[in-house]
């Protein structure tokens, strides 16, 4: 029975990769500029390279795709065939800096067609890109120091719930979910104002499943994980309609602030024509604020605790900083702005996590017209890949790439272009701050509470598409003695 599904699944990519072929490929691009095409190949005929490109990061070296043909053809941009596009993969600080800096002059955000099946806009008319656009337009009011300067003590609460429920009183524990669990908490009670565990525990499964189908194969059958991602949206969308209403209600009667929360601004916001925001509007977005507050800051937690795990003089250093944070304070109170700022090594160690296990693996544009970059002639239309290990572990911008060495980031840390686990440019993360908050909270609990041993001390680590501990990083828990 499993040899027959796993035929019958065969086939439908075969044919889901022949409809993308006539849709994307039929016609051989051409471009007026007189450069050359980058050298390259388009891989099988239909399904492209992108079996493999895919496949590298299952087997936990997202990285040997890119190397592979940086060196195979000598060059740091080089044409495939991905995800049903014809594709140009542009390596190094030279191609960050490049889309980087032409956002929305000659590239584009780009998004395979299946986010947008995950994704349904209610608005017929518009797309992924224009939402992300509007939504950009409305972040920074929430991600700017005074409003995350507001958001400390609230993650230091939340925190403290979390590691007395799901770590406290354990030998054992297994790290990813729960780290999955802190993230997602915070995001529900900062964008939501949805704190009950419970509550948002009716979340967190449909929003796995969402994740994990979100960059996948679009064949929507039974049991497929894009056709589980599809459900699942459509599950925490109605559930999200049901709070938005709730919150109407509560902001006429006075039982809400206008300010508590994203979802208050986006209720009491018109646009420049004087629109509100329907319902399943504001749904979508937060369903994309959700996706995007938690699961890379989740991924880094994890790997956090992996290296310190690994790493008992780097623990050492950490434990030290945040314990003379912790000393400083009075019983019961809170984590403050003033002593974020303080924890300058213990950032120090999370960007290391973040260069050798980026959350953001790297992003898609498109081009918006024919152009030239390093001598290769980019058609309109082609679809462009940055890989944030073209420079991460590149030995020529990190020497000795696969050492964990926090020192890297002291002073003026890596050179620019180089560092890129939040993107750069226009499109940069909006929530890089807000992560930076979220995960040096969660180290201060962390170091302040236990040390600890892994489990299985050669775990492989999956890329799918984020990077994860292939069984979810069991630990053996030591509580510091009082």
């Amino acid at each position: 029975m499993e040899l027959f599904y796993v035929s019958l699944l065969s086939l439908f990519i075969l044919l889901v990769s022949i409809s993308l072929h006539f849709l994307f490929y039929k016609n051989k691009p051409s471009t007026g500029t007189g450069a050359p095409l980058p050298p390259g190949k388009t891989g099988w005929p239909f399904v492209g390279e992108s079996l493999e490109f895919l496949s590298t990061g299952w087997k936990g070296h997202p990285e040997k795709f890119i190397f592979d043909r940086i060196s195979k053809y000598s060059s740091h941009v080089f044409k495939t065939h991905l995800l049903g596009e014809q594709a140009a993969v542009f390596c190094g600080a030279s191609g960050n800096k490049f889309l980087f800096s032409n956002e929305n002059k000659l590239v584009q955000a780009w998004w395979p067609s299946s986010v947008d099946k995950v994704f349904p806009s209610s608005s017929q008319t518009s797309s992924s890109k224009e939402e992300a656009i509007k939504m950009r337009k409305m972040l920074p009011n929430f991600f700017k120091p005074e409003a995350l300067q507001r958001y400390v003590g609230i993650m230091d609460h939340i925190a403290q719930r979390h590691f007395a429920d799901g770590w406290e009183n354990k030998d054992e524990i297994v790290v990813f979910p729960l780290a999955k669990n802190y993230t997602f908490w915070l995001a529900c009670r900062l964008f939501l104002s949805v704190e009950d565990p419970h509550h948002v525990d009716k979340f967190a499964e449909p929003f796995n499943l969402l994740a994990s189908g979100l960059i996948s194969i679009p064949i929507d059958l039974p049991g497929t994980p894009f056709n589980k991602a599809i459900k699942a949206s459509n599950f925490i969308r109605k559930e999200l309609v049901l709070i938005i209403k709730q919150r109407k209600i509560d902001l006429a009667e006075g039982k809400a602030s206008p300010t508590q929360d994203i979802l208050s601004h986006m209720l009491l916001t018109s646009d420049e024509n004087g629109k509100f925001m329907h319902e399943l509007d504001i749904a979508d977005k937060i369903l994309g604020l959700l996706i995007g507050g938690h699961d890379t800051a989740s991924s880094a937690c994890a790997f956090i605790v992996k290296y310190l795990a690994e790493l008992p003089e780097i623990y050492d250093g950490v434990y030290k900083e945040q314990m003379e944070i912790a000393n400083s304070k009075k019983a019961g109170e809170l984590l403050n702005w003033d002593d974020i700022q303080k924890m300058k090594y213990s950032w120090n160690v999370a960007c290391e996590v973040l260069r050798l296990a980026p959350p953001l693996q790297g992003a898609f544009r498109e081009a918006l017209s024919d152009f030239v970059f390093n001598g290769f002639s980019i058609p309109k239309g082609w679809k462009i890949y940055w890989s944030a290990n073209s420079t991460h572990i590149n030995p020529e911008v990190f020497p000795d790439p696969k050492k964990f060495d926090p020192s890297r980031f002291e002073g003026t840390g890596p050179a620019p272009y180089t560092f890129v686990p939040f993107g750069g440019g226009p499109r940069m993360c909006p929530g890089k701050e807000y992560a930076r908050l979220e995960i040096l909270v969660f180290m201060h609990h962390l170091v302040k509470r236990f040390k600890w041993q892994k489990i299985i001390p050669d775990e492989k680590i999956v890329v799918n598409p984020m990077p994860i501990p292939a069984k979810g990083l069991p630990v053996r828990l030591y509580p510091h003695k009082a």
